[in-house]
């Protein structure tokens, strides 16, 4: 079993009536994007993406990205990781 720690990307954006969201993507994981009303939303849903993505990629035998640490940090070991 191994741990992925992802770096993911969150920008403001606007709707056309003014109010805010937010877009959020992984760059390690072609296709890993979604968005949310506020940034913790943005979060929590970028988590189920890179989640339900990596499970995705294991179960159709293809191979997760090994990117520089500045992409993704893989450990052998279980880890939590907590953003605050």
């Amino acid at each position: 079993m191994n741990t992925y720690v992802f770096r993911v990307v969150v920008e403001e954006d606007q709707f056309e009536d003014g109010r805010k969201a937010y877009y959020v993507f992984c760059p390690a994981l072609k296709g890993a994007r979604t968005w949310g009303y506020t940034f913790e939303e943005a979060l929590k849903k970028i988590q189920e993406v890179v989640q339900m993505t990596v499970e995705s990629m294991i179960e159709h035998g293809e191979e997760i990205p090994k990117e520089p640490e500045t992409e993704v940090q893989i450990f052998s070991e279980p880890k939590v990781a907590v953003t605050v």
